[in-house]
C-alpha cells in the first residue's frame, strides 16, 4: 500500500535529515489520527508543498490531532522549467473545482482565475472568496493524491488587462482558440521561462479581449478537431505541453 501523502507548513521540513523527528498536527494532523488513523510502524510521506517532502516511519500519536514520525529518506523537488501558468475562465458551478483537480494532477504549476466577460459565473463578495477558497482546497487535495512536493499556486482572479501584462511576459504566450490554423501540438516552446496559456469560458472569448491578448504578444492555436469544455481543455493543452517541453521525459 502506497503511504498516504501529508502536508505540512513550509520550514517544517527544511534541514531535517533521516533520524530526526517531525512533528504533524493542526487540520493535517486530525486527518492523519482521527480519519486515517494512523498509528506507529506505519509509513507516512510528509509535503510542504514548496518542493521538499519526507519519508517517515510514524513513532507516536498525541490526542487526536499530533502525530510524531522519524524522517527515514528526504527528497528536493526543483522548480520546473519552463514553469506552466493556465489562465482559467471562471466555468459554471464545480466544473473550476474540476479543473483545477485535474491541472494540478496533471503538472500545471500555477492557475490563475480570469474573469472573462462571458463567464456565465462572476466571482463578488463573499461568493467569490468562498469559490477562491475551493479552488485551493481542490489544488491541496490534488497534490497530496498525485504525491506532488510542489503544488501549484492558485492566484487571486484577474481582469482581463491582468492576463494581458502575464502574457507579455511569458516566453509563450498562447490562447485556446477553436478558430485557430495553428496547432498547440506544434507550436515552438521555450526551454527555459514561463509558458502562459489561456482557456476561454463556455461562451468564448470575446473579440475585445482577444485583442489585448494578440496585442500583448500572444499567438492563438487549438488542440485538435473537437472542442472541449472549458474545465477540461486546460488539462488536455497542459498534457500536451508537458510533453513536448521535455517536462515528462
Amino acid at each position: 500500500m502506497t503511504a498516504p501523502v501529508f502536508l505540512t507548513d513550509p520550514g517544517r521540513l527544511t534541514g531535517l535529515a533521516p533520524g530526526d523527528v517531525a512533528w504533524l498536527d493542526g487540520p493535517e494532523g486530525r486527518h492523519a489520527v482521527t480519519v486515517k488513523r494512523m498509528r506507529p510502524g506505519e509509513e507516512i510521506v510528509l509535503a510542504d508543498g514548496a518542493g521538499i517532502g519526507v519519508s517517515a516511519t510514524v513513532v507516536s500519536v498525541e490526542g487526536k490531532d499530533q502525530l510524531r514520525a522519524e524522517v527515514v529518506t528526504t527528497r528536493t523537488e526543483a522548480e520546473p522549467r519552463p514553469r506552466i501558468t493556465v489562465v482559467q475562465a471562471l466555468p459554471k458551478g464545480d466544473r473550476g473545482e474540476l479543473a483545477v483537480e485535474t491541472m494540478t494532477e496533471t503538472g500545471v504549476d500555477a492557475v490563475v482565475p480570469w474573469r472573462a466577460s462571458r463567464c456565465v459565473t462572476q466571482w463578488k463578495g463573499e461568493r467569490g472568496e468562498k469559490a477562491l477558497a475551493k479552488w485551493r482546497a481542490a489544488a491541496r487535495e490534488a497534490g497530496k493524491q498525485s504525491r506532488r512536493l510542489r503544488f501549484p499556486g492558485i492566484a487571486e482572479p484577474a481582469a482581463t488587462s491582468d492576463v494581458g501584462r502575464l502574457l507579455a511576459d511569458a516566453a509563450f504566450a498562447g490562447v485556446l482558440h477553436e478558430e485557430a490554423s495553428g496547432r498547440l501540438a506544434t507550436a515552438p516552446l521555450p526551454s527555459d521561462g514561463d509558458i502562459v496559456l489561456v482557456v476561454g469560458p463556455e461562451g468564448g472569448i470575446s473579440p475585445a479581449e482577444l485583442t489585448v491578448f494578440e496585442e500583448a504578444g500572444a499567438d492563438v492555436y487549438k488542440l485538435g478537431p473537437s472542442v472541449l469544455r472549458t474545465s477540461t481543455a486546460g488539462t488536455a493543452a497542459a498534457a500536451v505541453l508537458l510533453a513536448r517541453s521535455g517536462r515528462w521525459s
